[in-house]
Order: C-alpha cells, then structure tokens, then sequence
C-alpha cells in the first residue's frame, strides 16, 4: 500500500510517499502556496507526479491549527490562513479523487513516533514539541485524545509562572527572547541557537535563561505525570536533538521530587526520533486507521 503524506507549514509544504510499514519512499517539499487556489493547484500537481511511479491509495494530510477530521474543517488560526473556516476535506478529495484523512500537526507527530519511533509499544504516550510556542498531543492505546474543544495537549496555555503560561516561558522562543532582555538587544536580534550558544560558552544571562526554562518544562511535566499519568514523554522540535536538552530537564524534575516528598512517580522522558518527518509518518498512520 503506497500512500501521500503532506505536511502543511507556513514556509513549507513537505511531502512523501510512505507504504503501509511506515517506510518512506519518496520525499521533497515546495513552498507554501500564497493562496488557496495554487495550493489545490500543488497537491494535484505533486499527487499527478507520484501516480506515475505508484499505485496511490489515499492520501494524509498534516495540518496546524484546531483540525476537525470529521466535519473536515480546519478552526483556530495560523500562518497559513486559507485553510481555515471552509469544508478543506472535501474540497482536497475532490481535486485529488483519493481518500483523504487530515489531522493536527502535533498530533501527527505524536502518532508517527508512537506508530514507528520513540513512542512504540507504550500505551500512553504524551509528546511536547517544544519550538516558537509549546505545543503536544496525548496518546492512548494509538488513539489521540482530542478533548471537547479540540485543545488536548495544548500544553502551552498552562500556567507556568505567575500568569505566564508555558510557552511563554518554557519555549526556545522565551528563552532567546530573554537572553536578548538580559542584554539590551531587540529580540529579532536573538534566536534559539544564539542564545543556546551563549549558554554553552557559560554566558551567565544565558545560562540562567535556559535553567529557567528547563525548570518551566519540568514543572509542566510533574503536573502532567500526575495528571495524565503517561507511561512515557516524548520531546519534540528541534532543541530535542541538542545533546543534555533532556538531562537538563530531568536534572530539574528531581529538584521537584526532592522537595514534593510525597511525589514518588518520576516522569520517564525521551527525545523523538523521527524529526520532521513525525508529522509525514503521522498522517499516514491517521489515514490507515481512518481507512480501516
């Protein structure tokens, strides 16, 4: 079984052929169309292209914002407007004459690494992807939990510290921008990797910015452990991959279970595996299980 996968960013749409094992086949990616008429355009294009080389039984699609698989509508906001607010489901498999299945991108990601990455033969799995904000998804038995308003595992709208909410402080974003504060500097003249650069050179402000948000993301992760109760977190987004990101925020969850005597649960944590491509394997596992 060959299958399309499209992941939907607001610079990029990326895209792959994967079978039914979760190996990919094919990849590439294109800019983000400015419209909704040349994005169509796209996805026919890039679908007529593969049908060439495979047999395509359907195609999955990722997509950011408040996504509603059933109603085939995309709420909520975000960098790419025009997918928002219309019946986008029905509209995609009319153009393309596949099965089409689509899903939050952070949901994505979380049923990629637990169908074939970090996440594998865990019942319940929560991911955090950590990047500009600080978003997730939570996983049971294959299944994402979505909650009434479609905001299961919008882990940044916690309260983190004071009546800042958690992607205000526990995001690569917040601590770049703090680092720039520290040193007079307008925030555009400040990024994730500056800033972590600095830390690593022992810079104090900078250091101090990073513990800080280590210590915003393990609080984050002690209330969910005991919450939720997952048998494992999965960490997301690109500051996953940076060598002791995950010790740093263990090192911080002990601190918490030294102090809270009576929390005797500590979190297991991972990074994911599967990188950008979560969102692509994703989709495509969202799209089987819709199938079967």
């Amino acid at each position: 079984m060959s299958l399309l996968s499209f992941d939907i960013g607001g610079s990029s749409v990326k895209y792959a052929v994967i079978d039914d094992s979760g190996q990919i086949l094919y990849r590439s990616k294109a800019a983000t169309p400015a419209t909704r008429e040349e994005f169509i355009n796209l996805l026919v294009k890039v679908t007529a292209e593969q049908r060439q080389q495979y047999e395509l039984e359907g195609a999955g699609f990722s997509f950011p914002g408040a996504v509603d698989d059933i109603a085939g509508v995309i709420g909520g906001s975000s960098a790419v407007p025009y997918i928002h607010d219309f019946p986008i489901k029905q509209a995609i498999a009319d153009a393309l004459e596949l099965p089409v299945a689509m899903e939050n991108d952070a949901n994505c990601a979380a049923l990629g690494e637990c169908w074939c990455g970090a996440g594998q033969g865990y019942h319940d799995v929560v991911l955090f992807v950590i990047g500009s904000g600080v978003g997730g998804a939570i996983v049971h038995d294959g299944q994402i939990r979505y909650g009434r308003h479609l905001h299961g595992g919008e882990f940044g709208y916690m309260l983190a510290r004071g009546h800042h909410i958690l992607s205000e402080v526990g995001s690569t974003r917040a601590m770049a921008e703090a680092v720039a504060d520290a040193k007079g500097k307008p925030h555009e003249e400040m990024d994730g990797l500056q800033a972590f650069a600095l830390a690593d050179d022992g810079d104090p402000d900078a250091v101090k910015a990073a513990e800080d948000m280590y210590e915003a993301l393990a609080a984050a992760i002690y209330d969910i452990q005991y919450s939720v109760d997952p048998d494992i977190f999965l960490l997301g987004g690109a500051i996953s991959e940076r060598p002791g990101f995950t010790a740093s925020i263990e090192r911080h969850i002990d601190k918490i279970l030294q102090d809270v005597e009576v929390g005797r649960i500590r979190p297991q944590l991972a990074a994911a595996q599967h990188g950008n491509d979560a969102n692509l394997l994703g989709a495509v596992w969202h799209l089987i299980d819709k199938i079967k």
